[in-house]
């Protein structure tokens, strides 16, 4: 097992910590013979907010005060055990305080890190991996090392470069980010009556800074209009609380247009359990770690409230159900908040109701006997688990250049090796734990490329290299190189700078890395780079004629190594696509990253794909070994729909934004001679309707067919809604107008197709306003 300080996700507010009765993992309580029995929450015929009334009202003020923070040490009268609520599995069970690792616990699959996963789009592959992480998190509960509610998936947008979460995110498109939540959910919880655990969507809202200047995210204030909030910073919740029904939210560090995300009622109270619904028998919101702290009077916080108790007070009246404390500052006091009248006794027993629903839901009340209690040490790193982290890892991998020196040519295992000889290059080359990324737990296994290359029979020589901008000596590569057919370089930012608490400053190449590379392409033999990480400018790549293939891989996890080893010998061919823009630079010179507009004016470049239009390589860029051609519509797909037709014929009666509108039919041929390819049909939209100005385009729809053998033609239709074809106005509310459509299908676009919509504009959801 790695260090703990390698995994802890909350560096530098944790210090290490020895585990306490109040971390240590589930104990279930006894509905037979235990204090519980004959309480109602052990009656599994009543629903769970009856349940969990029921148990709450068993539970005096002084319980019910202690409950209120994440390490809850629970009710002794009860029977109930001591609780933590924080838990983490991001891409795998991971190190953290509520989950003990041992025995035959001692790994669990670690699967790649959401920005990889993010660019295979596959959301069947993202539903199968929450199901898997949901079945190795129960099993880890059920036997004392977890607990039953896991704070994942992250789904803030990806707006800017520099952002050291960004990785933990499928992409930069609120679109995208919004299917990857709700496909990961349904995988995590199941689809059952009972819940396989519990999922909590991240970190609520507008949340996408760690540290710029003096500004941190602890007191950074996000002011964001009506317009950018609506249509990009919160539809992935949208995804996650409307429409996946998940069991959590987390509340974020930043203020929203003045108020901590903690204590914003207009946030938590008017959206996300008003506009949204989010009103079942199994929602809570859980602050993160210090956030309450936070908003009160704490140096380099918001100091939104003069006390710790006001904040507290506040933070609960306004929708925070838990609060989680790390280390920083004085423990939260609920008791001496409630005291103080800083929050109603209603309010205390909603928020315990609204926690022990959860668990209700999760089947902790239901005896040995219920739904999933049977999952155990053999449901973790099964061999399935283990195929699906390898299939992700391959998916996930992109193709941002090739002159056709790929794919590689496999060792035949006789005869003259020198063309498969390899040097393989670069801090990555040979360190597995890095392609793991943040927020991780310990594999069953870790395959660096080194490692792969050597197993699949390829004569390797390696050196590593400098890992961010100190040039160090080249001089070991240079001699691994010279004898080698093919130069791998593995390199780009790594975990130990992209991460959790701290934002780059720049995004290009580190200079060391730069310098090692200009030198190994002076030796006039094929350079193919493997990019980790997530941002740097390729730009001086592109101008070297000897770098002759680019690969970003991201950090693809337990099995990196053999994935991309895999890819560049065409086993299987690449297909994935970019989830972010790959900026200049210059970018982080042209936009502070305090600036949360999305769309540019005279002296601001914009943001994404959608609005910036200087990417070195675009969001949605993908090459293959093969070429495609690909037919939009066809005969049957209309050329004109009336809007008012599309919602008389609509069922949905309260959010028309989920009016299907008909799929759109796309034929795809593999037109190659030689490589079977998977291949990943974006369709974007793009015309001049609705307000200005304009999206250069707006990913719309999208799917991956598989295997499509050299010549083979598959047709998918593409599914969509009335939502995805409308624009959001200057007040947040999403309306479908009239006028002419354009589907681009690719990036660059392969095949289009313009229909017209005809009729007065429509608004399909009205946005609530603030008070």
């Amino acid at each position: 097992m790695a260090p703990l300080t390698t995994f802890l996700p909350y560096l530098p507010l944790l210090a290490l910590f020895t585990p306490t009765a109040s971390c240590a993992g589930l104990v279930y309580p006894d509905c037979v013979s235990g204090p519980l029995k004959g309480n109602l929450v052990c009656n599994t015929s009543m629903s769970a907010v009856d349940r969990a009334t029921a148990l709450v009202a068993a539970m005096s003020n002084s319980d019910k005060l202690n409950n209120l923070v994440n390490n809850s040490p629970g009710f002794s009268k009860l029977g109930i055990a001591a609780y933590q609520w924080w838990n983490e599995a991001l891409h795998g069970v991971a190190h953290n305080r509520g989950i003990t690792w041992g025995g035959a616990f001692s790994a669990a699959t670690q699967f790649p890190q959401a920005i990889t996963t993010g660019a295979a789009f596959d959301d069947d592959l993202v539903e199968k991996i929450g199901a898997a992480i949901g079945t190795e998190a129960r099993a880890f509960a059920n036997n004392g090392r977890a607990h039953l509610d896991f704070w994942t998936p992250n789904v803030n947008p990806f707006r800017d470069p520099r952002w050291g979460r960004g990785h933990e995110t499928p992409g930069e498109d609120a679109f995208r980010n919004g299917r990857y939540a709700a496909a990961f959910v349904r995988g995590m919880e199941g689809n059952g009556t009972t819940k396989r655990v519990i999922a909590t969507c991240k970190h609520f809202a507008a949340y996408d800074l760690e540290n710029s200047g003096s500004t941190t995210r602890f007191n950074f204030d996000a002011k964001v209009t009506m317009q950018d909030l609506a249509e990009y910073y919160l539809p992935p919740f949208e995804k996650c609380a409307r429409d996946a029904h998940v069991g959590s939210i987390m509340c974020s560090y930043n203020a929203v247009n003045g108020i901590p995300a903690c204590a914003n009622a207009y946030l938590m109270d008017t959206i996300l359990r008003g506009h949204w619904n989010w009103t079942g028998d199994n929602q809570y919101i859980v602050s993160d770690c210090d956030a309450v702290y936070y908003l009160g009077n704490a140096n380099g916080g918001h100091r939104y409230k003069s006390s710790q108790t006001a904040a507290a007070g506040a933070a609960f009246e306004a929708g925070t159900d838990n609060i989680c404390w790390a280390t920083n500052g004085a423990a939260p006091d609920p008791s001496a908040a409630f005291s103080q009248k800083q929050f109603s006794q209603a309010t205390l027993d909603k928020m315990m109701v609204r926690q022990y629903q959860g668990l209700i839901r999760a089947g902790m009340f239901d005896g040995p006997q219920g739904a999933y209690r049977n999952l155990g040490a053999s449901d973790v790193n099964t061999a399935n688990a283990k195929v699906l982290a390898l299939q992700a890892a391959q998916e996930g991998i992109v193709l941002l250049k090739n002159d056709g020196v790929l794919p590689l040519t496999a060792p035949s295992g006789s005869g003259d090796a020198s063309s498969t000889s390899l040097a393989m290059i670069g801090f990555w080359a040979s360190k597995a734990d890095e392609m793991l990324g943040g927020y991780s737990g310990t594999p069953p296994f870790n395959h660096d490329p080194v490692t792969a290359a050597k197993q699949l029979g390829f004569s390797v020589t390696a050196a590593s290299g400098p890992i961010a901008q100190s040039s160090g000596d080249t001089s070991a590569a240079t001699t691994a190189a010279k004898n080698a057919h093919t130069i791998l370089y593995f390199g780009g930012i790594d975990n130990s700078v992209e991460k959790e608490s701290n934002d780059r400053t720049n995004i290009a190449w580190p200079a060391g890395q730069l310098a090692q590379i200009k030198a190994l392409a002076a030796l006039n033999k094929p350079v193919i780079i493997i990019k980790m990480g997530t941002h740097v400018d390729d730009s001086p790549l592109l101008a070297m004629p000897n770098v002759r293939a680019i690969l970003w891989a991201g950090y693809p996890g337990q099995d990196g190594g053999t994935a991309v080893m895999n890819v560049l010998l065409g086993r299987p061919a690449p297909a994935g696509r970019l989830p972010i823009t790959m900026y200049p630079s210059s970018y982080t010179q042209d936009a502070p990253m305090t600036n949360m507009a999305l769309r540019p004016s005279s002296n601001y470049p914009g943001r994404t794909y959608r609005w910036y239009d200087k990417a070195v390589f675009s969001f949605g860029h993908g090459l293959h070994y093969t070429n495609f051609s690909a037919v939009v519509g066809g005969a049957s797909f209309p050329s004109t729909f009336s809007i008012a037709s599309l919602l008389s014929s609509c069922a949905e009666t309260t959010y028309l934004d989920r009016c299907p509108f008909p799929s759109l039919p796309v034929t795809v041929t593999n037109a190659g001679s030689d490589h079977t390819s998977d291949y990943v049909g974006l369709a974007f939209l793009t015309g001049s309707y609705g307000p200005a100005p304009f999206p250069r385009k707006t990913l719309a729809a999208y799917t991956r067919l598989f295997n499509l053998t050299a010549g083979q033609t598959q047709t998918s239709d593409l599914t969509w809604t009335l939502g995805n074809l409308a624009r959001v106005d200057a007040n947040g509310n999403r309306v479908l107008y009239p006028g002419n459509y354009t589907v681009l299908l690719d990036e660059p676009a392969i095949a289009n197709l313009t229909f017209s919509l005809t009729g007065s504009e429509a608004v399909l959801d009205k946005w609530p306003q603030p008070k």
